[in-house]
């Protein structure tokens, strides 16, 4: 939804009071609920609902943030009523993500990874990665989120690095196509 500029601030306002409202009823609220104002207008927005995710809900929140903190050419927003274009769950398997198109899925938080020492943050940033157009980059490298669980328990970086950043930006940008799959980290485990 565009904004007229005027309308921006007062927007703002209501966003800032709804917030201090869900803290005071101890509900979390977002992180990544502020915008920060180098975003251009018109940007597309992914919204997620993380409401399946149980204990993994802030790390969703933190991972969406991650990105909203990186990219300028999309948003990541939680839901709020309605259909979200990703759908974040727990479970006791390895993290996945199943991709429909970009910005559009399943994101499952495995706890399995989870107990073998990995980072959920991390995690999250990186299955959020894939819904983004983003494919695993096996490096072993933690300087590379989509190196995922390659890069070893002891890695808790949840930055993506300037490439991945990039090519974000660029599918974003140009309403890339990206067709539907499934990205499996247990595949790398089984190794």
């Amino acid at each position: 939804m565009k904004l007229p500029r005027t309308s921006r601030p007062v927007v703002g306002l209501l966003v800032a009071f709804l917030v201090a409202f869900l803290v005071v009823l101890g509900i979390p609220a977002a992180a990544a609920a502020a915008v920060p104002e180098n975003v251009p207008e018109n940007v597309p927005v992914v919204t997620y609902d993380a409401g399946q995710a149980a204990e993994f809900r802030d790390a969703v929140d933190a991972g969406a943030n991650v990105w909203n903190e990186n990219v300028q050419n999309l948003r990541l927003e939680p839901a709020t009523g309605g259909a979200a274009d990703v759908v974040v769950l727990a479970d006791d398997g390895w993290p996945r993500a199943e991709v429909i198109g970009l910005g559009q899925g399943r994101v499952w938080m495995g706890r399995q990874a989870v107990n073998e020492g990995h980072d959920t943050i991390r995690i999250a940033a990186h299955e959020l990665g894939h819904l983004l157009g983003l494919p695993d980059n096996r490096t072993g490298e933690c300087e590379d989120l989509m190196s995922g669980a390659s890069a070893g328990p002891d890695c808790d970086n949840a930055k993506p690095n300037p490439d991945e950043i990039a090519e974000v930006e660029r599918n974003f940008a140009g309403g890339v196509r990206i067709a539907p799959q499934v990205f499996r980290e247990d595949v790398l485990a089984a190794r």
